[in-house]
């Protein structure tokens, strides 16, 4: 299935986007690393989270390059040293999106109980799907590529969960920058820049999932 050329015509777009949001959150990200601010990363989101009153969130410094989390089933925000370190708009727009997301957690906020909720699912489906499909193509065993499309449904149903998710987490990410004074409204935009390109790459992913849960049905859903 993989050298499928339909495949690819099907999922091309997506592609194509993905590598459009990585660039454009690189170049984002460059642009706002020159841009300083008066906080590191670490204090902005320490600040964010202490004025929801979420003291309670650790913060702590990982290795990597942009792998920037919170974890809630430790209830730890994570940040990559230029992102915990930095002084800069990157680091605060990383850091106050993360922070966004423990905010919401502790609102209970509906989509992330759903996409939590949704995780196991997705994981197996992520790492079965394509393989009960095509074995069930190879043995001709429609109830298995039922199984698999349904799996993969599951991965196509966290992706539309968790763009609201992250939408939600940038746009908590910018009102709290401004209302605490962490960043000037006026100094704003290479923040926005940096969290809408991210968000981007959300898209693409979702995009991604759906051509591609499509393209299983259309080539696999009607076999007798």
């Amino acid at each position: 299935m993989i050298f499928d050329p339909k495949y690819f015509l099907y999922v091309g777009p997506a592609f194509l986007l993905a590598m459009w949001a990585q660039f454009r959150v690189k170049s984002a990200f460059t642009q706002a690393r020159q841009v300083g601010a008066r906080l590191s990363g670490a204090a902005a989101a320490r600040h964010i989270l202490d004025s929801a009153g979420l003291r309670n969130v650790d913060i702590e410094m990982i290795p990597g390059d942009l792998s920037d989390h919170y974890d809630p089933r430790a209830n730890v925000l994570r940040l990559s040293s230029h992102v915990y370190s930095g002084h800069t708009q990157a680091a605060v727009g990383i850091a106050a999106h993360e922070a966004g997301h423990a905010i919401q957690k502790a609102n209970n906020y509906a989509p992330l109980v759903i996409r939590n909720a949704a995780v196991p699912a997705a994981s197996f489906g992520s790492n079965s799907a394509f393989m009960m499909v095509i074995f069930g193509a190879m043995l001709g065993f429609k109830p298995l590529i039922t199984f698999g499309l349904i799996a993969f449904g599951a991965v196509v149903f966290f992706q539309l969960v968790n763009l609201p998710v992250e939408f939600d987490a940038s746009a908590r990410a910018k009102k709290q920058l401004v209302a605490l004074g962490i960043v000037p409204q006026d100094e704003m935009r290479y923040v926005n820049k940096v969290l809408n390109a991210a968000a981007l790459t959300y898209v693409a992913a979702t995009l991604q999932a759906v051509l591609t849960l499509l393209y299983l049905f259309m080539r696999f859903g009607d076999r007798d």
